[in-house]
């Protein structure tokens, strides 16, 4: 799709002129940001470009997106967004979405695209929370929340995201953090690279309902720690000193430490984000902190049929085939009676 005679464009470009309205501090700023840094390395046109929401506070990105966009009703993005890429497959389509959108209403729809690997890009902005509606509990809050609809705690067990995602038979599963701008900007662009459904799952902060939920992986004082940004063809190293990493110890992952039982570099598993086989993908995606460094960066990347590409095949083979040529035909075959 890239096309190397556009001219280039910058951030600036894709900057739409309507204000900005998210509460300050909040984590969709730099999602935006990220966004149209990565859409201005890619090449394209603004005019192939479309953007698609449900409802939320994230749904709001349309708007502030100088390209095509549509603001559709609560948890249909993904049915809408569908639409737009079988009805025009030349399109980058981009789907923004919340974790109360895509997963709670929006769910069945969610699940099937991905299914389908669909090319299109889903942003889900993972805050935990019902935002817009000012502070229920989402389908990702933990359990034991206390939130308006759940004063004294929730007591449903959360999805996890990229368990979902794999669980559906999806073929690329990332996860970053909203502040972190360089390497939000590094996925969107290997996502919109990727032909199928690609899901980014973003840990987003809602500075009004449920501040502070991903501090106690994200914060700058914790982070080398407590999360591990996985690198295709590289160890799973992590920590301050990069000294700790990931080992498979039977059928788990296991966190060991350089120097300590005789464990070597060479002993840490290498990520391969392109291996077919999803198990320990699968694993990476469900890790939590404090067993676990929680995995950002491309979890899985694997190659497949898109469901347009399949689609435009089938058409075409049917219409060789076909004796049927005109309405009349079609009309008066197959069962037919007199009335």
């Amino acid at each position: 799709m890239e096309d190397n005679n556009t001219n280039r464009l910058s951030p600036k470009d894709f900057k739409s002129d309507q204000e900005v309205r998210w509460c300050p501090g909040c984590g969709d700023h730099a999602v935006l940001n990220a966004v149209q840094k990565a859409l201005s390395e890619l090449g394209i046109p603004k005019e192939k470009f479309a953007f698609i929401s449900g409802i939320g506070c994230s749904s709001r990105f349309p708007y502030y997106m100088n390209t095509f966009g549509f603001h559709g009703i609560h948890g249909r993005a993904s049915a809408i967004a569908s639409g737009v890429k079988i009805a025009n497959p030349d399109l980058s389509v981009w789907q923004i979405t919340g974790d109360g959108d895509a997963l709670a209403i929006g769910g069945n729809h969610f699940i099937h695209v991905v299914r389908r690997n669909i090319d299109i890009n889903i942003i889900l902005f993972n805050n935990e929370i019902y935002g817009l509606t000012k502070g229920q509990y989402s389908p990702t809050s933990e359990k034991g929340l206390v939130t308006k609809t759940s004063p004294f705690g929730t007591i449903e067990e959360p999805f996890s995201v990229g368990e979902l995602v794999i669980g559906a038979r999806g073929k690329f599963f990332a996860r970053t953090v909203d502040a972190n701008v360089t390497l939000s900007t590094q996925i969107y662009i290997e996502a919109a690279r990727h032909k199928g459904a690609s899901v980014i799952e973003v840990l987003q902060n809602c500075v009004i309902f449920n501040d502070g939920i991903h501090e106690k992986v994200t914060a700058k004082e914790v982070r080398d720690d407590r999360t591990i940004i996985l690198k295709q063809g590289e160890p799973m190293l992590f920590g301050k000193e990069n000294d700790r990493g990931l080992i498979l110890d039977g059928l788990k992952l296991k966190v060991v430490k350089l120097g300590e039982g005789g464990i070597k570099e060479k002993d840490i598993l290498i990520h391969d984000a392109t291996e077919q086989n999803p198990g320990i993908q699968y694993m990476l995606a469900n890790m939590r902190y404090p067993e676990y460094p929680v995995a950002l960066g491309i979890i899985r990347s694997v190659p497949g049929p898109t469901y347009e590409a399949e689609l435009e095949n089938q058409i075409e083979q049917v219409r060789s085939k076909s004796k049927i040529s005109c309405m009349d035909e079609l009309l008066n075959s197959g069962s037919v009676w007199e009335v």
